[in-house]
């Protein structure tokens, strides 16, 4: 299968699931077995994929992926012992970031719930017309690119985690702002434009906010 088909969902998935560390091995840049040069695209989803991961509290060296050819045997190896103790290093899923387990799971249950929207804004304003691997980092480290994923990704991923934490029951602004590493000036405004859409509500008698 080429690595252009591998969705953000899927890797997502593989963490939800409680894998370690996700690999993903493809043909070398520029010589594409399909013509497609779908490595490049799926090296534009890790790229993203690592900043989700960074932003949520996981460690972005548990995604990784390379590219050779069948040729390569020996390189593979190399390689896939190299991650396998690289991810031994970091520990178990969570364990190793030390993030509570149902937290981890509400992170990336949140990260998962906005994959088509994280589709959508990648498609429109993250891909890169020039093909290079020094320029798809370059962008993704970019000042430019910091911004992009602030005022679309990471506003869109704190509204979905704090949807993901209201499925457990009603909580309060504190509350969220403490799981969510917010101040709770920042949670009130993403409960108040929650609320003008209808997604949350406030309970009054109990202090608290809850799904509507």
């Amino acid at each position: 299968m080429c690595t252009g088909r591998v969705d953000l969902s899927f890797v997502l998935r593989a963490f939800s699931n409680g894998m370690d560390g996700v690999f993903l091995g493809g043909c070398k840049y520029n010589d594409c077995n399909y013509g497609t040069q779908g490595n490049y695209h799926a090296l534009n989803m890790v790229l993203l994929c690592k900043k989700i991961m960074e932003h949520i509290g996981l460690n972005p060296d548990r995604l990784r992926i390379e590219t050779m050819s069948s040729a390569d045997g020996n390189l593979f190896a190399e390689i896939m012992t190299d991650f396998g103790k690289q991810v031994k290093e970091l520990g178990p899923l969570g364990k190793g970031e030390g993030i509570d387990d149902l937290v981890l799971k509400s992170r990336i249950q949140a990260a998962a719930d906005i994959v088509p929207y994280i589709r959508l804004v990648e498609r429109e304003r993250m891909r890169i017309p020039v093909q290079s691997q020094e320029v798809y980092h370059n962008f993704f480290s970019s000042d430019e690119f910091a911004k992009l994923f602030k005022e679309t990704v990471i506003e869109k991923l704190v509204d979905s985690q704090i949807i993901s934490l209201l499925r457990e029951g009603p909580q309060t602004t504190g509350e969220i702002a403490k799981v969510l590493d917010l101040t709770p000036s920042e949670v009130s405004r993403h409960l108040n434009s929650s609320s003008r859409q209808g997604l949350v509500r406030y309970e009054e008698g109990r202090k608290c906010f809850a799904l509507a």
